[in-house]
Formats: structure tokens, sequence, C-alpha cells
């Protein structure tokens, strides 16, 4: 289907994407996950001050067609929310690695990491 995957990025099995920068995450939906949704229209995102656990529920993703768990992929405390993605969701669908939806203060990264999928990963995963 020629799903865009950068290289630069780690990824979930349920399709979010994370960028590393020291020890704070940026957390995003996956070129394949935003096509599989189709039109967003809702985030739920975690909140401020929130813990997040590695892969588990922290918030849902609404589309025209339905609603989907958000998951995180890291463990920590979320700091930030992209408030741009959450008055304009549909930013997700035209460019899903340009806009994040939430930080995370990173814990245990060493605990998991080998359970996220660089690229190439990722490209067999979803069959690219």
């Amino acid at each position: 289907m020629g799903y865009i995957i950068p290289d630069n990025l780690l990824y979930s099995e349920q399709h979010e994407w994370i960028e590393i920068n020291e020890n704070i995450a940026k957390v995003g939906i996956t070129d394949f996950a935003q096509k599989e949704l189709g039109d967003i229209v809702y985030i739920e995102p975690p909140q401020i001050n929130q813990r997040v656990e590695f892969m588990k529920i922290c918030g849902s993703i609404e589309s025209v067609k339905s609603v989907s768990d958000l998951y995180s992929p890291v463990e920590g405390l979320v700091i930030n929310v992209n408030e741009e993605v959450l008055n304009k969701p549909e930013l997700l669908n035209q460019d899903p690695y340009k806009h994040w939806i939430f930080e995370v203060e990173i814990k245990n990264f060493e605990k998991y990491k080998d359970k996220l999928m660089d690229s190439k990963k990722y490209k067999e995963f979803i069959g690219e």
C-alpha cells in the first residue's frame, strides 16, 4: 500500500510511534494507523501528570469509522499533550509523523525497549 515509515522512530505493535530525545518521548500514531482509522474526528489523550505504563491503554482516537484505543509505547509520566492536534484531529490524517499526541518523561526504558520495532521490523510487521 506504500505506507510512510520514517527510519528515525520506534514503533509498537498497536501502531504508535515514538521519538526519543534523552529521557523524553513524543508519541503519535503511524501512517498505517491513520489510514486504517479513516477521518479522525476526536482524540482523548492521557492527562498531563498521568502515569502511563508500557502498552497499556491511555486514551482513545475516534474516527468516522470507529473508536480505537490509544496505547502508550513507553512507561513514565505524561508531561505534555499536543493541543493543536486535540483542536484539529484531522492533522493526524494529513501528517501523522509531524503531529505527535503526547509527551512522556520515560522510566525503565531498558526494560521494554526490545519489545519495540525499528522501521525495518515495523515494515515487516505490517506486510510492507
